[in-house]
């Protein structure tokens, strides 16, 4: 199985409208993959299709090797949903123990898998607790449990870190990290692009139901990025030939500013205005973050 998800051209019609309308993507196992589209972009929509609760209007898709909705392929998928309703009334075990059931996980091996994962959260304190007083980083964190708790091959999570403070989203992060270096593909949905950055592989932009392009990470940090310079005694004609490495070419009397498509180009440009005469004073690089890359590919209408 070279891919845990592929698509083509899936859609999904709500009589005349249209929440997915061209849904093309490929997720590699093991792969930690960022999902991202502005709201209304049809992300929610996409991903009860991929874990067959409601069914495409068009197209076709495989998860796990299998067709959307497939038993066998279900039972090794995890979901962590945004907007959940948990069991209110139950411990943490409780609520536990009653997911495993429905896996239908031998007792022996439900009651250390539960033990496991409580640790795994940080709730191993809280094991005859009621969800009810829970709070909602606790929640968030309960919730990430049972979404593991069958060993999935393939994992959803929607806003994983909605929530928790600086320790909790740390803790989460490294969950993430461990399920990916065990071969488990996580499917991410995140509104904390900064979250995002540091935790994905790729990730594909979203907006109305189709994907606009998807982009590696590591080609993100390694790749464009603005360089601000101080310096005296720029000529245009020196100006002019940074057009060899850059663009977007600005000069504001001491302060020049322009576009790199790889770090690797900024030590030629600085090599050629010292080799010109210019007196180079300070050099200030800024990668292009996921938060920019969002706004160029998506736009600014609407949010997360």
């Amino acid at each position: 199985m070279s891919h845990t998800i592929s698509t083509q051209a899936l859609r999904k019609d709500f009589g005349e409208n249209t929440a997915v309308s061209n849904l093309t993507l490929e997720v590699g196992r093991g792969e930690v993959f960022g999902f991202l589209g502005p709201n209304g972009a049809g992300k929610t929509t996409a991903v009860k299709m991929l874990l067959g609760l409601i069914s495409p209007t068009a197209g076709s898709a495989k998860v796990l090797g299998a067709p959307l909705g497939d038993h066998h392929a279900r039972a090794k998928i995890g979901f962590l949903p945004e907007h959940f309703r948990f069991h209110d009334w139950l411990s943490s075990v409780e609520f536990l123990r009653l997911h495993g059931n429905l896996y239908q996980m031998p007792a022996q091996l439900l009651d250390r898998r539960v033990a496991e994962l409580l640790e795994l959260v940080g709730l191993e304190n809280h094991t005859n607790k009621k969800l009810r007083t829970f709070s909602k980083g606790m929640m968030q964190r309960i919730g990430l449990a049972q979404a593991l708790l069958n060993k999935p091959d393939l994992v959803f999570l929607d806003e994983p870190t909605s929530g928790l403070d600086p320790v909790g989203r740390r803790l989460v992060r490294d969950i993430i990290h461990d399920l990916s270096e065990e071969g488990t593909t996580v499917f991410l949905n995140s509104h904390l692009l900064s979250e995002v950055e540091i935790t994905c592989d790729r990730v594909a932009f979203i907006r109305q139901g189709e994907v606009l392009t998807t982009n590696s990470l590591k080609n993100l940090v390694e790749g464009e990025l603005t360089v601000e310079i101080r310096a005296r005694n720029v000529t245009p004609s020196v100006l002019e030939e940074l057009s060899r490495w850059g663009e977007n070419i600005r000069l504001d009397g001491e302060h020049l500013s322009l576009t790199l498509s790889s770090e690797a180009d900024m030590p030629q440009v600085i090599r050629h205005l010292v080799e010109n005469g210019i007196d180079v004073y300070a050099v200030k690089p800024q990668q292009l973050s996921l938060e920019d890359l969002f706004i160029q590919v998506v736009g600014t209408e609407g949010g997360l």
